[in-house]
């Protein structure tokens, strides 16, 4: 009896197993896309652009060509502003640097000040998403403050640094953080109940909470508002320079300004809208590499 039970087994544990083999997915990585189609893509995102740049540059040409224009054609821009377009990185003194450099030097400050907002309000926005209680007692001052300009806070902030660059760090922090600590705070919220389960049933500690089970889950929302931040970042530290000074962009818009150089100013405000798309960009790319593809992003 025990022998014919002993050959039985096999025979009936072999069928799951055959099964499994059969259902098992074969997997195989997806077919590169051939040259042509690779450059009817490319073709497909930027021609349209490309087109309607043509089109308002033709406009433009043509609407302040004449005798009472108070705005430069962009032949006048090519004309007067082509070292800044094809010499970026040009030195000719302290002061006299190219666009290049000054938003380089722009960025640094965009960097410290977004930096410490990023981390500042994804670790405040994580502890105030756990208590309900925190995110109605707060919520309201969040809502009061992310509202003032970020030029309301330069006065206040050279008055607590006594310096420029620290003052324009705080005003880029002080303006991209509350996007940042709302929408995390708002995504942790957001997280499944499922997912807090689990943690207990794993007994996981509130670190290892925060880094597989938190973050992960609010990934989506906390890039939502990190893309948020660097916009605001971005335009923080141009509007902080105009008045700060330095050898930055803002503050090349203003003296440009003072000297009557609109075309210079034109040749800069391509500078910080192209800098501005790239940097929304990168953070998209990010946050599409975490999340994964996720919604929010």
């Amino acid at each position: 009896m025990q022998s014919s039970v002993a050959r039985q087994i096999p025979q009936e544990t072999a069928a799951p197993v055959q099964l499994a083999r059969v259902t098992r997915l074969r997997i195989r990585p997806a077919a590169r896309p051939a040259p042509r189609q690779w450059g009817a893509g490319l073709a497909a995102s930027l021609l349209p652009p490309a087109l309607v740049g043509l089109a308002v540059l033709i406009v433009w040409e043509l609407a302040t060509n004449g005798p009472g224009a108070t705005l430069p054609p962009p032949s006048a821009v090519w004309r007067d502003s082509a070292e800044l377009i094809l010499r970026p990185f040009y030195v000719h003194g302290t002061q006299d640097v190219g666009l290049g450099w000054r938003v380089l030097t722009s960025l640094e400050r965009v960097l410290y000040g977004f930096g410490l907002a990023a981390v500042t309000g994804v670790l405040l926005g994580a502890i105030i998403g756990q208590s309900i209680w925190l995110m109605r007692g707060l919520d309201p001052f969040f809502q009061v403050l992310r509202t003032v300009p970020p030029l309301a806070w330069l006065p206040i902030s050279l008055a607590a640094f006594m310096d420029n660059r620290p003052a324009a760090i705080f005003v880029i922090f002080i303006t991209a953080i509350w996007p940042i600590l709302i929408n995390t705070a708002a995504g942790v919220r957001n997280i499944p109940a499922d997912y807090r389960n689990v943690a207990r049933v794993l007994r996981l500690g509130q670190v290892e909470f925060f880094f597989r089970i938190m973050v992960p889950a609010a990934a989506p929302y906390i890039f939502s508002g990190l893309r948020i931040g660097i916009g605001l970042s971005w335009l923080a530290i141009v509007a902080a320079e105009m008045l700060t000074g330095g050898v930055g962009i803002g503050f090349f818009i203003w003296d440009a300004w003072n000297s009557s150089r609109l075309t210079d100013i034109i040749v800069a405000l391509v500078y910080i809208g192209l800098v501005g798309l790239l940097l929304d960009r990168l953070v998209a790319v990010t946050g599409r590499l975490v999340t994964r593809g996720a919604g929010g992003v």
